[in-house]
This record gives structure tokens, sequence and C-alpha cells, in this order.
């Protein structure tokens, strides 16, 4: 039976991806998770008790530590979800997104390279080294145009920049040492068990709550949205059939302004509790200013993955919002964990 080294596993991607992989129940997961604010082994209550799943708190820059798994469990493959990944977040404290985003990647991939040079040659062919990253790497499309997996990095955020940094480690560390890595990179993630800083969880809660909605600037700012299960299937089709060296994007070919996407997490909440019309939580919107050199669209062309892995999303963006929206009401007890009890909610980087 394969096993597979997960880094991040118990964030929001990396715990569908966990629960999906256990699911399936063919395989070994090692989970190492430094369990930082937006990360939860509540995520990973449904696999708790699977022989097929091992939890390891701890630090992917720590190099002994990571040795240590690697040598234990003998993985054939990592799949590499490990970071900071909050724009706003980056906006007002940097440093911690390189030394996780940049500094956390070049550990895991010297390490991964040590252990992956002593293989046997048959198993050192098999393994894999998945780093899953970000479109925003590549800067800001205007009104039309998508990107694609030759498009030229232009990080805008601190955040996109660290991650754009790890990109090009993994790049350098298959070109230099032939480690077989796979870089992919996804849109905008939605779904359950997302820490309720980002925008869908945010606007679902204060909405069911009856709190302000706040919306930067004008809200016409566009993102390609993608159900995270959906992104957490293509992960698995990336890891087993992908070619090293390679990299993928993964979109939901599902482009919506931040105010439609608003518009459509109020209409769910107003379905869930029958406040359509004057009532509707669309009044608690509030416009407020804008974040810093906010990027103004992102879109992938994901045909890539789509002729040559075989993988397209399945999720109606309309039925995957109803569907999160009425998990945040129904996992409240989630959320009071995920974040301390802190009901703050607010939108981080507008000082700067």
């Amino acid at each position: 039976m394969q096993t597979i080294l997960v880094t991040g596993g118990a964030g929001f991607i990396g715990s569908c991806l966990v629960r999906q992989w256990v699911a399936q129940g063919d395989l070994r997961l090692v989970n190492l998770d430094l369990l930082t604010y937006a990360g939860s082994r509540t995520s990973l209550a449904t696999v708790a008790d699977s022989p097929l799943h091992t939890f390891v708190e701890g630090d992917i820059r720590d190099r002994e530590l990571v040795a240590r798994l690697l040598a234990e469990h003998r993985p054939t493959a990592m799949v590499h979800l490990a970071a900071e990944s909050h724009v706003d977040r980056s906006i007002d404290g940097p440093q911690r997104f390189v030394e996780t985003n940049v500094v956390g990647t070049f550990t895991l991939l010297d390490e991964t390279r040590k252990y992956w040079r002593e293989l046997p040659a048959d198993q050192r062919e098999r393994f894999r080294f998945v780093h899953v990253s970000t479109d925003e790497v590549y800067g800001a499309l205007g009104d039309s145009g998508t990107f694609d997996e030759l498009s030229p990095y232009q990080p805008n955020s601190p955040y996109a920049a660290t991650k754009a940094s790890s990109d090009h480690l993994v790049r350098a560390y298959h070109r230099t040492y032939g480690l077989p890595t796979i870089t992919t990179n996804s849109s905008n993630n939605y779904g359950p068990y997302q820490y309720p800083e980002k925008l869908v969880p945010l606007v679902a809660l204060n909405a069911l709550d009856g709190r302000p909605i706040p919306v930067y600037g004008s809200g016409n700012q566009v993102r390609d949205w993608l159900h995270v299960a959906d992104h957490a299937q293509a992960l698995r089709k990336v890891l087993d059939q992908g070619t090293p060296g390679e990299t993928y994007c993964i979109g939901g070919d599902c482009e919506h302004s931040n105010l439609e996407v608003v518009h459509a997490i109020c209409d769910a909440v107003d379905q869930l509790n029958g406040t359509a019309g004057p009532n509707s939580c669309r009044k608690l919107i509030e416009f407020v200013a804008d974040r810093p050199g906010h990027d103004w669209r992102y879109a992938l062309d994901s045909s890539k993955v789509h002729e040559q892995l075989g993988w397209k999303p399945t999720t109606e963006f309309a039925v995957g919002i109803r569907k999160t929206v009425r998990w945040y009401a129904e996992n409240r007890a989630w959320v009071d964990e995920i974040t301390g009890g802190n009901d703050r909610r607010g939108r981080l980087g507008l000082d700067c």
C-alpha cells in the first residue's frame, strides 16, 4: 500500500483532500500540520480514528522532523499544501509568509531531495512531489483573457510573491536535481471548513447573524471560483497522472465579481431563513476602503488538465454556494472552535 506525506492537511483544502483519500481506502496518509490559526484537527474528525491516517503536529521548517518522517514512513509521494494563504494577513505581516511559504518549501524540497536520491531506482522513478499553489502568482488581468501555464509571473501582494518564490524553487529542484516535482496553480476555492476570514465564510456567517457585510471598494473585482471538493479531485488526478516538471492550472471556469458572490450568499441565507424581499440580508452590505494593491481580475485556462488528465469541475456554483451556506449555518461549533470564540469577523489590511 502506498504512503503519501501531506503537509497542511488540517487546513481548508488539505483536510478536504485527506478526507477524500481516506474514504478511497487504498493508501496511507501521514499528515504534517503545525495547527496554526486556520488549521484544526476538528476538520479531520471523520478520519481521526482511521488506521489509514496518521496526524503529526509540526513545522515544515523543522529539518529534523521532516527527515524523520520521510525515513520512518517511506512515502511514495509528497503533496505540499502547507502555507500562509490570506492576502490581507500578508499585507499586515509579510514575514510569516516568507518564513512558511519560502523557507518552509525550501526545507521540504531539500530534505525530500536527500530522501529521494537514496531510494531504489524503481521507487525514484515513481516518486512525486506535488506543490499546490495559486493563480495569484500571475498578477492581475484586465477585462478579458486568461492565465495559463505559460503566463509570466507578476505577483502583486506579499502572499503572491512568496507563493511565486516557492513555485520557482520547486521548478529549480526539478531542473537542477531531477526531483520529480509537479506544480498546480488553482483559482479561488470555496466550500466547508474554510477559516472565516475569507470572503465566502465571512459573508455567510455575517449574513446569518445579521451583522454588517464588508465589501472592498466597488466589489467589482472578478475571481474564478472552484469548489474545494473539485480541487481535491484534481489534485488526486495530478498525482496519479501528472508529468514531472509540468505545471497544471486548475480553475472552475466560473467567473463572478466579489459583489455577485456576496449577493449569491445573501440570497442563499434569505432562502434558508425566509428573509427575502425588504428583509433581505443584502441590506447588510457595506462598501469599505479597498485592499491596498487589490488585483482586478483572475481567470484560469484549465484546458491542459482537462485534456491531458481528464478532470473537470462538477459542482455548479449556485448549488455549491447554497450547500456551503447551509454547512456554516449547521456547524457553528466548528466555527467557534477554530476561531477560539473570536467573532471579530472584520477585514484586515485596510490601514496599511
